[in-house]
């Protein structure tokens, strides 16, 4: 008597598409990658008013980029924060005068007359022990020669701080926007491809951070990782509310139910057959 051979079939899986998904699953995504969007437009719109201008050039340019990271080795921090993130808290002719007197060396005896009422009116609200904020005080004249020297770019403990957060936070960005893009209809090679994209762009972005801090040419690298960031994610939540509301269950690619009926069909008839 011949012993029967049992095999074991494995469970089928039938991928969902987003003419799958119930009207409250596309409200949900639609929304989600909506405010998304628009919090990766605001962040771009923040990164240019940040680091535009510090190389003392209106608009944002490599050299810009380079001098956050890498500093700017023939100038000052203070130089730095007045010519770019700080410029909109300082009129010209006063960030002028600033300049020359950081130029001329920082001599003490223009401190107090000079340079402290233009410190006073503009910035010392804040660049003081008294506001409690974690920033340079400007108040005394031994307390801003410290930011008075050698431009050397961020410090590699910022860099740590700000790599860790966005590693933390992008990571979960790109996760959320992929579980819902993985509902898209497309080619595989390229869906897998837009999937993986932003993950590469942020590590290679991150790491050029530092590259570019030890040399300024990795701050092409910077700027093309941030292209690439953008690109993937404007493809995914574009593709995605296209298909969430314009996709429709064609005759050669079976809606769920009629794809799981269809699967657990052909399942029976092969295991009558054995």
């Amino acid at each position: 008597m011949k012993n029967k051979v049992h095999t074991q079939s494995c469970e089928i899986i039938v991928p969902r598409r987003f003419y799958d998904c119930t009207l409250n699953e596309k409200l949900l995504y639609t929304s989600f990658l909506l405010i998304a969007g628009m919090a990766y437009i605001m962040a771009l719109a923040y990164l240019y008013t940040s680091f535009e201008s510090i190389d003392g050039k209106p608009g944002l340019s490599v050299q810009d980029v380079a001098e956050n990271y890498y500093g700017n080795r023939s100038g000052t921090r203070l130089e730095a924060a007045i010519r770019g993130p700080m410029s909109a808290y300082i009129e010209n002719e006063q960030r002028s005068i600033i300049v020359e007197w950081l130029k001329s060396g920082a001599p003490q005896s223009q401190f107090v007359p000079v340079i402290q009422p233009i410190l006073d009116e503009n910035c010392n609200a804040c660049h003081s022990d008294a506001s409690g904020l974690r920033i340079p005080d400007f108040t005394t004249y031994e307390k801003i020669k410290q930011v008075a020297n050698v431009d050397t770019g961020v410090s590699l403990h910022s860099l740590m701080r700000v790599s860790h957060i966005h590693l933390f936070g992008i990571a979960l960005v790109a996760l959320s926007i992929g579980l819902i893009f993985r509902f898209a209809l497309l080619p595989p090679w390229f869906q897998y491809t837009l999937t993986l994209l932003p993950f590469v762009a942020i590590l290679a972005d991150i790491a050029a951070w530092f590259l570019t801090k030890w040399d300024p040419v990795y701050a092409y690298t910077v700027i093309t990782a941030g292209g690439l960031l953008g690109l993937s994610w404007a493809l995914q939540i574009l593709i995605s509310l296209y298909q969430i509301w314009f996709l429709r269950c064609r005759t050669e690619e079976p809606c769920l139910g009629s794809r799981v009926s269809h699967a657990f069909s052909k399942q029976e008839t092969n295991e009558k057959g054995k």
